[in-house]
């Protein structure tokens, strides 16, 4: 029995209580399937300054780096605001996939049929959405120098950022749009803001030359990032795959995420070259509000180790099944109190671990009679 190592990264807020649920499924897989998962536990975020005094500890580089893939819960809170940037929990973050050298960020925006009526937009808007986008994660404004803050001689502060790409990075991160779109549905959509920054317009040409060469046979087309904004909450069945920059990303799959319904039920997936350990984690943040009070919503950070199993395990199955597990719970009327609904079942962050785990049991038993009946 092959044995694959997991790196868990609780972190602030919920963090802890999702990420917790999400190891009861690890270990059902472990226990029922065809790997071995171990895993261990190391500091990212407030908890990490809160210990050692630096959100992104030298140990957890080292750790992260040995492991398999590492799952995240969550980084920040207003509790760490007052600190300096550069001691702020999302540091961490931003250290860790800079350490690992995750360049495309893979976020997912499906709307379960359960929950369309969840969504702040019409039924027929986003029933059957899915939509896959694709972020640059390691480049941008958010990496580029110079920048800072500064007082000018006449006493005025300036503050500054630069967005800077080089044509290797575009390239990368369009190859794996591309790819996913080639076993998706064929569509890759760039979106970049090439009317007025000419770090996008280069984007543009490099992301055109890359498909003349390369994937001709698959449609590319070009969208303002404004435009896509609004394309988005207005027909956002008409993407497949859109890839686009750091901070167009960022900003473009949180839109997206409203779609679904619930922030709570958005997976991602950070990859970097082969070989390198993916890094997944819940789309939604930390949530100081409610952390403790066992009412998180856990299927984000679930669904996040279904994306581990077919990115960084090739566990096709594995991931079906437990995305199978999800939406059988999901039908069951079971609801955490984000995605509450008039006729469904409240239930705790546990509540729903324990669901899946049950759900689970019952797919795993009747993929099971089909493979006999099959045979």
């Amino acid at each position: 029995m092959k044995t694959k190592h997991i790196l868990l990264l609780p972190g602030d807020g919920i963090g802890p209580e999702v990420v917790a649920e999400t190891v009861k499924i690890i270990r059902w897989f472990s226990d029922n399937g065809a790997v071995k998962f171990t895993t261990s536990e190391a500091l990212l975020g407030g908890a990490a300054y809160d210990a050692v005094g630096t959100p992104f500890p030298d140990e957890t580089v080292v750790v992260a780096k040995k492991s398999d893939a590492v799952l995240l819960g969550a980084v920040g809170g207003p509790k760490w605001e007052p600190l300096p940037i550069a001691s702020r929990p999302e540091k961490g973050l931003l250290g860790i996939r800079k350490a690992l050298g995750l360049f495309a960020n893979l976020r997912p925006a499906i709307c379960f049929d359960e929950l369309a009526d969840a969504s702040s937009l019409k039924k027929d808007i986003v029933g059957g959405l899915d939509i896959m986008i694709v972020r640059e994660l390691t480049g941008g404004i958010y990496f580029g120098q110079p920048r800072g803050v500064e007082t000018l001689p006449d006493g005025t502060r300036r503050g500054f950022n630069t967005e800077v790409y080089t044509s290797p990075e575009v390239i990368r991160i369009a190859r794996v749009a591309f790819d996913l779109a080639a076993k998706r549905g064929g569509r890759v959509c760039s979106v970049d803001k090439a009317n007025v920054l000419e770090c996008t317009e280069m984007w543009r040409e490099e992301v055109t030359k890359i498909h003349q060469k390369e994937y001709a046979k698959l449609e590319l087309s070009h969208m303002y990032v404004d435009n896509a904004a609004m394309q988005l909450v207005r027909n956002p069945k008409q993407f497949d795959v859109m890839v686009t920059n750091n901070m167009f990303g960022d900003i473009l799959s949180d839109i997206a995420s409203m779609l679904t319904g619930s922030l709570g039920m958005l997976p991602s997936a950070s990859l970097g070259e082969a070989g390198t350990p993916g890094l997944y984690e819940p789309v939604h943040g930390s949530a100081p509000d409610i952390a403790g009070q066992g009412v998180a919503n856990p299927l984000a950070t679930i669904l996040s180790f279904a994306m581990m199993l077919r990115y960084s395990f090739d566990m096709k199955k594995e991931a079906d099944q437990l995305e199978a597990a999800v939406r059988k719970v999901l039908a069951d009327g079971l609801r955490t109190g984000d995605i509450m609904q008039p006729g469904m079942k409240k239930v705790s962050t546990s509540e729903m671990g324990d669901a899946i785990l049950k759900a689970l049991g019952s797919v795993a038993a009747s993929s099971g009679q089909k493979r006999a009946s099959a045979s």
